[in-house]
C-alpha cells in the first residue's frame, strides 16, 4: 500500500512554503533500526514510573 508524502514548513504568522512536493511513497514493513527513536532518559521514564 503506498501513501502520499508533502513537506512543509509554517513559521508563525502561518505562512507556508513547500519544502517537497507531493510524492508516493512505499513505506517499510518495519522500520530500519537507524531509523529508530533511542530510548527515552528522562528521570521518569528511569525509574520505569510507566
Amino acid at each position: 500500500m503506498a501513501m502520499t508524502l508533502k513537506v512543509y514548513e509554517v513559521n508563525r504568522t502561518g505562512t507556508v512554503r513547500v519544502l517537497r512536493e507531493e510524492a508516493e511513497v512505499i513505506p517499510f514493513e518495519r522500520p530500519e533500526v537507524s531509523h529508530e527513536f533511542p530510548a527515552c532518559e528522562c528521570p521518569t521514564c528511569a525509574e520505569g514510573a510507566w
